[in-house]
């Protein structure tokens, strides 16, 4: 076949249309076109409420994960900031407890030291005042030590008093610390006298026994002019205690029948337990 009669125009199939320029140009035209027109007469505005409103309950659906993982997080780190205020007030209310309590500590420290300068006025004797450092450990005995010593002065037979009343006796003495036997314990005794009375006696220690001794006036006649409610302090007659000091109370009269004697108990008037702060008397 002679090449001159050849057909050399494409199939069908890749016949072209316009140039890709030439539709550039067209379709820039036309959205040129809409933009003014969009902006000058507003016709395309209900065409986008239409696709809005139709698009909307798919833009809600598929924002549902994405709020619930926000509104998680959310959660969770409130939880945590929840948590950690809930730690931080327990924090506060325990420093706070512990803050009432110090400060109702000092304050019963500073009224009785507050009495113990009240009562200093009223000795005629040389005092020294001393601190408690601990009981002793024997749980036979009533003794403490206190943070005073021969280089304060202090010396073997000593009475020891508080802002309530005597304590007891330094028995033991060392350089920096001295031992103090409560008048509680089973070999302590002290001469006193009862205010309504006027009637002097001797008081012992030991008499209750277990963990809360009294004390006991011994070899008082059973029919002796005793009442509980008495007031018994130091007579002074040994030499020791300076006299007028209070020392106990009279809790129970037994008068026995079989006894030429009465058993009488007492009651200390200044507590042995939780002394802190005393005064050492030089003596008589």
């Amino acid at each position: 076949m002679p090449l001159g009669t050849l057909d050399r125009t494409p199939p069908p199939f890749f016949r072209q249309g316009p140039s890709a320029l030439t539709k550039l140009a067209f379709f820039s035209a036309l959205a040129l076109f809409l933009m003014v027109a969009d902006t000058r007469f507003g016709f395309i505005e209900p065409l986008r409420a239409a696709v809005a409103t139709a698009l909307l309950p798919v833009q809600r659906v598929l924002a549902v994960p994405v709020q619930m993982w926000e509104g998680g997080g959310d959660y969770l780190r409130g939880l945590q900031a929840a948590q950690a205020g809930e730690r931080e007030a327990h924090a506060a209310l325990a420093r706070q407890a512990a803050q009432a309590a110090r400060v109702d500590e000092l304050a019963a420290e500073n009224q009785r030291l507050r009495a113990l300068l009240d009562l200093r006025p009223s000795l005629t004797v040389r005092t020294v005042s001393a601190e408690v450092m601990y009981e002793a450990s024997d749980p036979y005995s009533r003794k403490v030590f206190i943070d005073r010593g021969q280089a304060q002065g202090v010396v073997r037979g000593a009475p020891v008093i508080n802002e309530s009343g005597v304590l007891g006796q330094v028995t033991r003495v060392y350089p920096l610390s001295a031992e103090v036997t409560l008048l509680t314990d089973r070999d302590a005794a002290i001469p006193v006298l009862n205010t309504r009375t006027q009637q002097r006696s001797a008081a012992y220690g030991g008499a209750g026994g277990g963990a809360n001794p009294v004390l006991e006036l011994r070899f008082m006649a059973g029919n002796a002019d005793v009442q509980p409610g008495d007031l018994l302090t130091t007579s002074g007659i040994d030499g020791v205690y300076p006299p007028g000091l209070p020392v106990a109370k009279v809790v129970s009269v037994d008068r026995r029948a079989d006894s030429g004697f009465a058993r009488i108990l007492l009651a200390p008037t200044a507590s042995p337990d939780g002394v802190r702060h005393v005064l050492v008397l030089e003596p008589l």
